[in-house]
């Protein structure tokens, strides 16, 4: 990277905990300017593709290190997006092994266009996991866990919320790490609510979804949990579980049949001792509460008797799997 730095305060909405005394003050940050002359891209470059832009591998001319160049669409939100995101990105990965690496921005010198460039993390976790064949054993998703709670723990100790934990955004790289990606729409606390609805429907937490103004980092702890449909698998919390979830207008037109039928959880039938161990059940079913104020941190989690014999890592090795098939391509 050239010298040359980009000075800013975090321009990010950020998410304060209801319950704080007081919000994180937010620090003036500095991030790598560079050019795009620096860099050639590399044969089947271009890594994902969307309405957001391109995500692109490269390599440094000068180092030959592997790197991941994120250009912005018009439906991106442009160049203030991209430094933002890259302000949000430098934050959280300072410190944070499992948070992929930032380089800072590049400038295209023919056109003055931005680009973020991160380290290359390797596959997504989806990608990974739709190649594996069979169940992956408790170990394995005990060791993979451990590494994305710790990274979240981490993460929000930096007062950053990253609002769209899946498993597109998580890269399982070669050094079998895996490591949040996709910091667009995450956002730092330091700022007070309301919040908007932000992030993919399958993994929002329900405080999102049904459009608490008010919600914090434990929105990224439901989402490290969500495996599964979220009210058909855990039912409809009740006024004891959590009392605001009746206020809502969702509860309020939902068909008298629906509060019937879904008023116990089934979670424990889809994840047996089988599947998984009582510590792993108890792990999952923290994290997958409804109720925000009795939800499990990812720090809290991390405390928890599961892992206290963690095995060594046996994530999936996405270089000794076949590759995905068109079908799977298409899923």
């Amino acid at each position: 990277m050239a010298a040359a730095c980009v000075e800013a305060a975090p321009a990010a909405a950020g998410v304060a905990r209801r319950h704080a005394a007081a919000q994180p003050a937010r620090k003036r940050m500095r991030v790598a300017m560079g050019t795009t002359d620096d860099y050639d891209y590399e044969d089947a470059c271009r890594l994902s593709e969307g309405a957001f832009g391109a995500v692109i591998r490269a390599r440094h001319r000068g180092t030959g290190r592997s790197v991941a160049m994120k250009y912005l669409g018009e439906d991106g939100g442009g160049q203030a997006e991209l430094l933002r995101e890259s302000l949000l990105l430098e934050a959280a990965s300072k410190g944070n092994p499992f948070v992929v690496g930032s380089r800072g921005l590049a400038r295209d010198p023919a056109t003055a266009d931005l680009c973020l460039v991160m380290d290359c993390g390797g596959a997504t976790l989806r990608d990974a996991l739709r190649r594996q064949l069979g169940l992956l054993p408790e170990s394995t998703v005990r060791a993979a866990m451990w590494q994305l709670l710790e990274g979240a723990k981490r993460m929000h100790a930096a007062h950053i919320v990253h609002r769209d934990i899946k498993p597109h955004n998580i890269l399982l790289g070669d050094d079998r790490v895996l490591r949040f990606c996709d910091f667009g729409l995450a956002v730092h606390m330091s700022e007070p609510p309301p919040y908007g609805q932000a992030g993919t429907l399958w993994y929002m937490a329900p405080e999102v979804l049904l459009g608490m103004p008010d919600y914090d980092a434990l929105v990224d702890a439901w989402s490290l949990g969500c495996l599964s449909a979220i009210f058909g698998v855990l039912g409809y919390p009740d006024d004891a579980a959590w009392p605001w979830f009746w206020s809502t207008r969702f509860a309020a037109e939902m068909p008298e049949m629906d509060k019937k039928r879904c008023k116990t959880s089934v979670l424990l039938c889809k994840y047996p001792e089988t599947k998984l161990s009582e510590e792993g059940f108890q792990v999952l079913s923290g994290l997958l509460t409804c109720n925000p104020n009795k939800r499990l941190t990812a720090a809290a989690a991390l405390k928890h008797p599961w892992f206290s014999r963690m095995d060594e890592p046996e994530l999936p090795n996405k270089e000794v799997v076949p590759p995905l098939t068109k079908r799977q391509r298409l899923q």
